[in-house]
């Protein structure tokens, strides 16, 4: 074998990703309106964790701009 693969990652469903960044996007307007509530903070630190996971990112607002990029991505041909 010559050589070795780096940076190959499998991908998330669309439909999931879709899903997550929905729940990302509506706790982030809930913290937003309240930023003292810890219940919200919460789910809100979960689903942004969630999302690093499928976009393999380190922080959350990278992981919810890839998700957004990886979801208007058209395939060629299309």
């Amino acid at each position: 074998m010559s050589g070795k693969v780096t940076g190959v990652m499998l991908l998330p469903a669309k439909p999931e990703v879709a899903r997550h960044l929905e729940r990302y996007r509506a706790w982030e307007r809930l913290l937003l309106a309240a930023p003292a509530d810890h219940v919200v903070r919460g789910n809100f630190e979960n689903t942004g964790y969630t999302l690093c996971v499928l976009m393999g990112k380190r922080c959350a607002r990278e992981a919810a701009d890839a998700a957004e990029h990886y979801l208007q991505d058209v395939p060629a041909g299309v």
